[in-house]
């Protein structure tokens, strides 16, 4: 995925990417936010900016409230 610097990222763009790494790889969603920081952030979490970041976090939550309500947490 191609990656313009001149804007924050979505939270969508981030859940279809951490979805995308979750099971092409067969990840935890927990393995897929660690492969995302060091791989996409390259271990900085202000790489592209603290807007990117929090969608990052806000995508995350997300899925793990997906998967929560899915396995009845």
């Amino acid at each position: 995925m191609t990656v313009n610097h001149a804007s924050a990222l979505t939270k969508e763009y981030f859940i279809a990417y951490l979805k995308l790494i979750m099971n092409s790889r067969e990840y935890t969603i927990k393995q897929a936010k660690e492969y995302t920081f060091d791989f996409f952030f390259k271990g900085d979490m202000k790489r592209y900016g603290p807007s990117t970041w929090l969608q990052f976090e806000k995508a995350i939550k997300e899925i793990d409230k997906t998967m929560c309500d899915m396995e009845v947490c």
